[in-house]
C-alpha cells in the first residue's frame, strides 16, 4: 500500500518535536531489552518536563494498593491512566500532563501507577485501573476516566465495566484493539513515533488477550449505557482509525460520542503541546472537554 507524503501531512513544528523526541527514543527502541526501553522513556519523559504550573499540589500514596499521585482541585475526580504500552511509563511519565490538566479544569486528577508487563500480563494493569477507579467511585462525587495511548485502552475498558457510573471518558490516540490488517493500521503503518510493528509488539507482551474486550474494548458486544465520549485520534497514527469505530459503537448503541481526528499530528503529541500550534489547539479542545462531560454536557 501506498504510504502517505508525511513530508506534506505534518508541518515543521511538528517535525520538529518529532526529530527531538527521536533524539531520545529512537525508532527502533521497541527491539531493545524491557530495562533499556525503560531507560529510554524515563529519560525522555525528563526531557519533555515542564513542571507544575503555579499553585498544582501533588501528593503521592497508595490508593486501593496501587500506588496513585493526586493533584489537588475540585468539583469532580479524573482518573489519567499513563500511555507506554503497559510497557515503559508511570507516575513520573506524564507528571506535567497530569498537573495541566488539574491547572485547566480546576478538577482533581488522579494518576494511577498501574502495573506493567512483561513482569505482569494482562489483566494486570486493568485490574489496578478498575480498583482505583473504584475506591474513587466510593469516595463519592462525579468520576471521569481519562488517559493516553495504552492509558486511553485502559480507560475505555473501565467505562464498559462502570456503565452508569462514571461521568465521562476522555481517549487520547487510543489503541482499541481494532482491525490491523486494514484502515489506519496499514495507511500509517510506518508513521513516525508508533509503527505498526510497534502495536503488534506491545499486543503480544501484554499477554493473552487477544478478544479480551478487558483489552481490546472493540470485541465487546454491548455498548448501551457506555458512558460519554470524547476521543482524540492523530491522523498520522496507525491506531487513528480505532477511536472512530469506537464513537461509532456507542452512537449506534443510543449512547453519546464524538470523535476528533487531529490532522497532521501523530501519537504521543500531548507532550508538543506548548510547542506545536496544532498539539496546543488538540488541548485545548481535550481540556474543554474535560470540563464539559464533568458538567454534564455534550462531549
Amino acid at each position: 500500500m501506498e504510504q502517505p507524503d508525511y513530508a506534506t501531512l505534518i508541518d515543521a513544528e511538528t517535525w520538529a518535536f518529532i526529530r527531538e523526541t527521536e533524539g531520545w527514543y529512537p525508532p527502533d527502541t521497541a527491539t531493545r531489552s524491557i530495562a533499556e526501553q525503560r531507560a529510554i522513556y524515563d529519560a525522555m519523559c525528563r526531557s519533555f518536563f515542564q513542571g507544575y504550573p503555579p499553585g498544582i499540589v501533588a501528593s503521592d500514596g497508595p490508593l486501593a494498593g496501587v500506588p496513585v499521585r493526586r493533584y489537588a482541585g475540585t468539583g469532580g475526580r479524573v482518573l489519567y491512566l499513563h500511555g507506554g504500552g503497559i510497557v515503559v511509563g508511570g507516575l513520573h511519565s506524564h507528571d506535567d500532563v497530569c498537573a495541566d490538566i488539574c491547572h485547566r479544569t480546576g478538577l482533581e486528577v488522579v494518576s494511577a501507577d498501574y502495573r506493567l508487563s512483561p513482569e505482569h500480563r494482562h489483566p494486570a494493569a486493568y485490574d489496578d485501573a478498575l480498583a482505583v477507579a473504584q475506591a474513587l467511585l466510593a469516595e463519592g462525587g462525579p468520576l471521569l476516566v481519562m488517559g493516553d495511548s495504552s492509558g486511553a485502552n485502559l480507560a475505555a475498558a473501565l467505562a464498559l465495566t462502570l456503565r452508569g457510573r462514571v461521568q465521562g471518558q476522555v481517549l487520547i490516540y487510543a489503541g482499541l484493539g481494532g482491525d490491523m490488517a486494514a484502515g489506519s493500521y496499514l495507511t500509517h503503518a510506518h508513521a513516525p513515533l508508533l509503527t505498526r510493528q510497534d502495536v503488534l509488539f506491545y499486543r503480544d507482551i501484554r499477554g493473552e488477550a487477544t478478544g479480551d474486550w478487558r483489552a481490546e474494548p472493540l470485541a465487546a458486544t454491548d455498548f448501551r449505557d457506555v458512558a460519554p465520549a470524547l476521543v482524540v485520534s492523530a491522523e498520522c497514527d496507525p491506531v487513528c482509525d480505532d477511536g472512530g469505530a469506537y464513537v461509532a459503537r456507542i452512537v449506534a448503541a443510543g449512547g453519546r460520542a464524538r470523535w476528533i481526528r487531529e490532522p497532521g499530528l501523530v501519537h504521543g503529541y500531548l507532550r508538543a503541546r506548548t510547542t506545536v500550534a496544532r498539539a496546543r489547539a488538540s488541548f485545548e479542545r481535550i481540556v474543554d472537554g474535560v470540563q464539559r462531560l464533568m458538567a454534564g454536557g455534550e462531549p
